[in-house]
């Protein structure tokens, strides 16, 4: 072969040892969440500048398109950008929060069967 004199075992191993392997993968995630982190947090400074000009949604694609992030980052991006600013914008979280239940696991009514209640009385009717 003639790429062995360009690339040596012993400077480019195959494989490393299991510990220094989970390691490198624990360090690996932990850079991973820290670029997200601040790709959020720069996204949502974004939409506190363009307020006035895009709506949240389309300041977010806007900044994911204009930092050229690729898409399984974008998607965590745009998903933890959404969610930071629905935290503020839920009646129910905000209520809990003011409460000072936030961190009490109690979560809203769910409504899937009031829309099919009421459709069965307007047919009755």
């Amino acid at each position: 072969m003639i790429f062995r004199s360009f690339f040596p075992e012993s400077l480019f191993g195959r494989r490393l040892h299991p510990n220094a392997e989970r390691r490198l993968r624990l360090a690996q995630a932990r850079a991973d969440e820290t670029i997200i982190r601040a790709h959020v947090d720069n996204a949502l400074m974004f939409v506190d500048t363009l307020a006035e000009d895009l709506s949240f949604d389309r300041a977010i694609d806007t900044y994911i398109r204009v930092m050229a992030i690729p898409e399984p980052l974008a998607s965590a991006v745009a998903t933890r950008a959404l969610v930071t600013l629905g935290r503020d914008l839920v009646p129910f979280r905000r209520r809990a929060r003011e409460d000072g239940e936030e961190d009490v696991e109690v979560k809203p009514r769910v409504r899937l069967d009031d829309a099919a209640a009421r459709q069965r009385s307007i047919r009755r009717v």
